[in-house]
């Protein structure tokens, strides 16, 4: 897969919408009104069909990779956006940070004040990842974590930097050939790096990293664990989790709505394969694939509340070792020790009869105070009617433990318009709430990588000057989701 910005430091960033506090003719402050005008701003359109339930979710496209923006109209949008995140500036702005996967990359896009992209440039381009995929992203803010600002980015495929990237959010695009990478926090197939807010922990800065680690005989993904104080990223400790009761060796002896015991194991390694020798010799749990993680919005303890997406591999060498269509796991944390905890499959797509039955390969989540929302990016077989469709988004429901899809990628409607083809699958990632951000209640930022949606253009040489991908990309926002 391929698989987050809220705030900021320095320049004081709010998460209140830009407003404007005019005088009324009595002299009285008058409302405060709102710059935001949201609309559809991309030549393409949205290729999203809303289901039962939804019909009043609004659905805007933003930015494709056919667009031209007014402030600099040589940039493209480019192949397989991916992880993102979102700042408000002190002028009423916005600045997206975007993992543009396929060209091995980081780009900045620049929102007026009514919310319209206006300019893009990429801050980190392939020679600075040596040609690895930008995965899933996370940011990193003094008023959610305590330090900062400070991007974080998946190293997984293609090139030899295999790790967590840090990027200021600010860097100037003049030096786009410069990466910095964590060696601390060790050497994976890294999905993403999510670090946990501020409130989890007093003094301590928690990480939790995606190892997306793809074999067909042994489920080898690990979630990994980087524990330092507050603010270090260079000297703290990492580990790999272990299920602790008695009778789980794979992730498939754990069955979907059952907890287990769990630790966190110290690794003593941080290279590549070292650390994957290390966690066989330990015990430490292999997944088929971890991909996105996020944690439970709102109290400490709900910050302690981890989801994460296992998106599966099909082979028969791992029936019963591991999941073939995708998990959704929750781990919960010790209050005082992260190291310890539990681990419960809260929705298991193998479970050909349960409420994940027409899972096919969940890829991202993003939480929230009460959802869970889960994207998937089809691995290509399914199996059942339940599973023979095209990329969901679904809505699971933490109190309640209800699941629904929220929108389908309409590639029928997107082919007949010649946007890609229906056999190549799409895939939905990268979901970040910016309710508060542009301070529009219920409003999501979402992309669809168009597998099969092809054109030279489709690639910006700033960022990747031999191509590898031509496949578009594009940038829609969903109002009116729960939170």
């Amino acid at each position: 897969m391929k698989k987050r910005l809220n705030t900021l430091l320095l320049l004081s960033l709010t998460v209140a919408v830009f407003v404007s506090c005019d005088k009324n003719d009595d002299g009285n402050d008058a409302k405060e009104t709102s710059s935001i005008d949201l609309k559809n701003h991309s030549v393409t359109p949205a290729y999203l069909s809303k289901k039962a339930g939804f019909e009043k979710l609004e659905i805007f496209s933003m930015l494709s990779s056919d667009d031209k923006l007014s402030e600099s109209p040589d940039f493209v949008y480019g192949s397989m956006a991916d992880g993102m995140g979102l700042i408000k500036l002190n002028d009423g702005t916005f600045s997206l940070i975007n993992n543009i996967e396929a060209d091995y990359s980081i780009a900045r896009i620049t929102f007026d004040k009514t919310f319209k992209p206006v300019k893009g440039e990429y801050i980190l381009n392939s020679d600075a990842t040596a040609r690895t995929a930008q995965c899933s992203g996370s940011l990193i803010t003094v008023e959610e974590h305590g330090f900062g600002p400070l991007y974080l980015s998946g190293g997984e495929w293609g090139g030899a930097s295999k790790g967590v990237f840090a990027t200021d959010p600010f860097k100037k695009a003049d030096n786009a050939q410069l990466a910095s990478l964590l060696p601390a926090l060790g050497q994976w197939s890294t999905e993403n790096a999510v670090v946990l807010a501020k409130d989890a922990y007093a003094s301590k800065t928690v990480v939790l990293i995606g190892d997306d680690t793809s074999d067909s005989t042994t489920p080898s993904g690990q979630l990994a664990m980087y524990v330092g104080n507050r603010g270090n990223l260079s000297s703290g400790k990492l580990y790999g989790l272990k299920v602790t009761t008695a009778g789980i060796n794979f992730e498939m002896d754990m069955k979907e709505g059952t907890t287990y015991q769990a630790e966190f194991v110290e690794y003593s390694e941080r290279t590549l394969d070292a650390l994957e020798t290390e966690s066989r010799a330990k015990g430490i749990m292999g997944f088929s694939r971890v991909e996105d993680i996020d944690y439970r919005k709102g109290s400490a303890a709900a910050n302690r509340e981890i989801y994460f997406a296992v998106t599966g591999r099909k082979s028969t060498a791992l029936t019963g070792k591991g999941t073939f269509y995708g998990r959704i796991y929750k781990v919960v944390l010790d209050a005082n020790d992260p190291t310890k905890g539990t681990i419960s499959c809260v929705l298991d797509g193998d479970n050909l009869t349960g409420i994940a039955k027409s899972f096919h390969s969940p890829d991202n989540v993003m939480v929230t105070k009460d959802y869970v929302y889960i994207m998937e990016d089809p691995n290509g077989y399914p199996d059942t009617p339940d599973k023979t469709h095209f990329a969901y988004l679904y809505q699971y429901n933490i109190n309640t433990k209800t699941l629904k899809v929220v929108l389908e990628c309409n590639q029928t409607a997107a082919e007949t318009a010649g946007v890609g083809k229906a056999s190549n699958l799409w895939e939905l990632t990268g979901m970040i709430d910016v309710s508060e951000t542009i301070g529009v209640e219920g409003s999501f930022l979402v992309i669809t990588q168009n597998h099969g949606w092809e054109k030279p253009a489709f690639t910006d040489k700033k960022a990747n000057p031999v191509t590898d991908s031509n496949e578009g990309s594009q940038l829609y926002l969903l109002k009116g989701l729960e939170r």
